[in-house]
């Protein structure tokens, strides 16, 4: 059987990419599509299929800023002209990938992280708000961009969503139903701290901890933040919390708001103290498992569609104190592997810091549940999928 798989970019390996990854390993053969591809950021396991990059890698600057580009996307995606003996499509779409025009008699099932964020629920985060002059320019597109995606959504035989939270969009913005497949996360690398003295496994020893952070943090404890620093993440709310409790608090990642973030952590809280907060950048994953691995808890203040980062740190045994909407709710066990704090405000995520301080975590518990998002189980449900697909079955 001839497959195609198509992903919006492929300029690093985050967790589409994890998901494409192992998709890709159930279709050995399969041509990989995209608007954008940087061989030297993907996996080993990508790079070994043929991948078609789009036209667009042809105009200047575009591996630099693609994100610039966004009103070409739905013309670069149907640009792609698949072999006339593909019988399957499979598209990873957060973007447009779902846009891709099959051709006649093959199937087309969509795994779909969420329905374009920047069009249809986060303009705002992205943009600005309405009747800033950014979005007097961006608005006409983002219109146009919604009348494409709706429409593009026609081509997908089924949809397959990694969320209760997305299946309610592909619901409401698309008018379509959709199973759920959760994503996997790594529980073979991502495991908790060994008992003291002994060994370290290959790549595990503690010198994998970031360079860049005291080592006495190992010993002494703190809150983490993993997270892209972007608005609507809400880093500042980990930050402030932090600062209310004071305790220390490391942040792993980068983006837009870094500097912003940075003057936040250095200046009085709310109650006129101070936190001790390190940016760790963006360590490897061997540092990410580090951090996990000796933090008291992870903070997840933001709205996800379904968010790995909550999993990677359960599959390591440590807590997570998250804000109680969007995917997390499917991800954590309230009191058993984390809290729910019920409001994005610093003295809602302040007081479950504090609660949870009260808490005797049960680490083997919390790394079992994670387990059950183990890479077995989304094959399996995918695997279901595909095969739905391919014998007629729309949704």
């Amino acid at each position: 059987m001839q497959v195609a798989l198509v992903h919006d970019w492929l300029n690093g390996m985050r967790g589409g990419e994890r998901c494409l990854e192992l998709i890709a390993d159930l279709f050995p053969a399969a041509d990989i599509y995209t608007l954008l591809y940087v061989p030297e950021a993907v996996s080993e396991r990508i790079r070994r299929h043929t991948v078609h990059p789009s036209g667009l890698r042809r105009l200047p600057f575009f591996r630099q800023r693609y994100r610039y580009f966004l009103p070409l996307f739905p013309g670069a995606i149907e640009r792609f002209r698949l072999s006339p003996e593909t019988q399957l499509v499979v598209s990873t779409s957060h973007c447009v990938a779902k846009g891709i025009r099959p051709p006649p008699g093959a199937r087309h099932l969509c795994y779909c992280f969420t329905p374009m964020r920047y069009a249809w629920v986060l303009p705002d985060a992205y943009f600005g708000p309405p009747g800033s002059p950014r979005r007097r320019v961006i608005d006409p597109c983002l219109r146009r961009l919604r009348d494409w995606d709706k429409a593009a959504s026609d081509r997908v035989d089924r949809f397959v969503a990694i969320s209760r939270h997305v299946q309610a969009r592909i619901g409401e913005f698309y008018g379509r139903e959709s199973e759920v497949v959760y994503p996997p996360v790594d529980c073979d690398f991502f495991t908790p701290a060994l008992p003291d003295g002994e060994g370290e496994g290959e790549g595990q020893a503690a010198d994998a901890w970031p360079s860049t952070l005291p080592r006495t943090l190992r010993e002494s404890g703190y809150l983490l933040v993993v997270s892209a620093l972007v608005p609507y993440k809400r880093v500042d709310l980990a930050i402030e919390a932090a600062q209310l409790v004071g305790r220390p608090l490391v942040v792993a990642g980068g983006g837009s708001e870094e500097t912003a973030l940075r003057t936040l952590a250095a200046a009085p809280g709310a109650n006129g103290t101070t936190a001790s907060v390190y940016f760790a950048g963006r360590p490897s994953d061997a540092g990410i498992r580090e951090l996990y691995r000796h933090c008291e808890a992870l903070l997840f203040p933001g709205v996800e569609d379904f968010g790995i980062v909550p999993l990677e740190a359960q599959a390591c045994g440590r807590p997570v104190l998250a804000f109680g909407s969007g995917g997390a709710l499917e991800t954590v066990l309230e009191g058993q592997t984390g809290l729910f704090f019920p409001e994005q405000s610093a003295e809602a995520l302040a007081d479950a810091i504090r609660r949870a301080a009260a808490v005797r975590w049960d680490a083997g518990a919390i790394r079992a549940h994670a387990e059950t998002f183990a890479p077995a189980r989304f094959l399996s449900g995918l695997s279901e999928q595909v095969a739905a697909t391919l014998r007629g079955e729309r949704l």
